[in-house]
């Protein structure tokens, strides 16, 4: 079993521009090349497990890729039947959204991935998917990986989804360009846009009116993406969370997506008294800027509004509530209990290990701030927890073991951490560090 032991940290100041790049559009930069004419050229692509299975997998679905290890150049010759099995790794965001992409495709397919992915819920795309025509089968009636999946012909629609969910809205979306009709999806509250902001920028024909997108299908291919990936918000706000938590400490944070939908995690950390800066630096398919945290003390904080744009955050920013002062109050977050781990539980059962103060709720937590402790904690295969519970330790050291899963989406985080204290390594039974 893989461990880290991480020592207390001292006031820090850093400039970060090695950020990970942003996986959620690393992810849809290489799929929707698929749906492209011409060369589509990807920059500062994100180089973890999950995003290169999805370049893997469109590899296997016949694009065409060159990779010099700074731009990656895809040209589409129309999805092909593969030859392999699609691992998607430890990715919700790859199996999901392939879900759409190849369900009216021409072939068979099969979807698979990690042992902690194929124990996670599909129906939230295989039923709307299989009520529009699409013909999928899996474990528990579809529910669990590995998926089957037969290309189909799909029906235009207009669903309402009962959870705001950026998965399952692309998932959707990608199928509505080539269903037989106009079609919109209406959700209960917005989540992340990423696929209908790149989309809309390749010329597909999008619009959206508060809750409602509406898409029609395609006429064409789109124009080919070429896009630089920015950095990626769910990442930097580790880092974010370390300096808000650490008196005397100040992070600029440099050349992350500013997209609203994206940034919520800095705007609550800026509510409960941090000192957080923005400023804008370009906008293409996104807002991309920096974002610059100094450390100021912390209060106490409801969280209700907007969850699925902090979904990945939440971890990390309840270490930053278990050093408030105050009550804290994680609430219309049931959707934490199936990402990679329940993040509910693992929360809640770290920061006791803390000796931190903790109710837990079905669809959230109470934390009571206070004096974090040493502890050791176990991350159940999920990077966020894994990571969160590293930057408590930059408080008052911590033991944290399981730590592969950390490559799926930050493999340069120990390399950053490394600038703010000692940490200690060890892979493996063998002790290899």
């Amino acid at each position: 079993m893989s461990r880290v032991v991480v020592s207390p940290a001292k006031p820090f100041s850093l400039s970060i521009s090695e950020i990970a790049s942003d996986k959620s559009i690393s992810h849809r930069s290489v799929m929707f090349a698929m749906l492209a004419e011409g060369v589509s050229e990807i920059e500062n692509f994100l180089r973890a497990e999950d995003t290169l299975n999805s370049l893997e997998i469109v590899k296997n679905l016949g694009a065409e890729v060159q990779d010099d290890g700074k731009v990656i150049k895809i040209v589409s010759h129309g999805i092909q039947e593969p030859f392999e099995i699609l691992d998607c790794g430890n990715s919700g965001t790859g199996i999901r959204l392939f879900c759409g992409l190849l369900s009216s495709a021409k072939g068979h397919f099969v979807l698979t991935g990690d042992k902690y992915l194929r124990r996670r819920p599909m129906k939230r795309v295989t039923d709307p998917l299989r009520s529009i025509g699409a013909k999928i089968d899996g474990r528990e009636e579809a529910n669990l990986a590995p998926l089957s999946i037969r290309g189909a012909s799909l029906k235009a629609f207009d669903y309402t989804s009962s959870i705001a969910s950026a998965q399952v809205k692309s998932c959707m979306l990608l199928a509505a360009l080539n269903a037989d009709g106009t079609c919109r999806y209406t959700e209960p509250e917005q989540s992340r846009d990423h696929t209908e902001r790149m989309l809309q920028g390749m010329g597909a024909s999008l619009k959206m009116d508060g809750l409602t997108t509406t898409i029609e299908p395609l006429q064409g291919l789109l124009s080919p993406l070429k896009i630089r990936v920015p950095a990626d918000p769910s990442s930097a706000f580790f880092f974010g969370v370390a300096a808000a938590t650490i008196p005397d400490s100040h992070v600029l944070l440099e050349g992350i997506t500013l997209n609203p939908t994206r940034i919520e995690a800095f705007k609550v950390l800026e509510k409960m008294g941090a000192n957080i800066t923005y400023k804008l630096t370009e906008d293409k398919y996104e807002p991309v800027g920096d974002i610059e945290i100094k450390y100021a003390p912390l209060h106490g904080i409801t969280v209700e509004n907007n969850i699925s744009w902090l979904i990945d955050e939440l971890p990390a920013l309840s270490i930053a509530m278990a050093s408030a002062k105050g009550e804290s109050y994680v609430k219309n977050a049931k959707e934490l209990r199936v990402k990679e781990s329940d993040r509910i539980s693992t929360v809640v059962a770290g920061l006791r290990a803390c000796g931190i103060e903790v109710d837990e709720y079905e669809d959230g937590y109470k934390i009571v701030g206070g004096e974090l402790h040493s502890a050791s904690v176990e991350s159940d295969g999920d990077h966020r927890i894994a990571m969160s519970f590293i930057i408590a330790g930059l408080q008052c050291g911590m033991e944290v073991s399981d730590l592969e899963c950390i490559n799926t989406s930050f493999p340069n985080f120990f390399e950053l951490l490394q600038k703010i204290t000692k940490i200690d390594i060890t892979f493996g039974d063998a002790g290899e560090k």
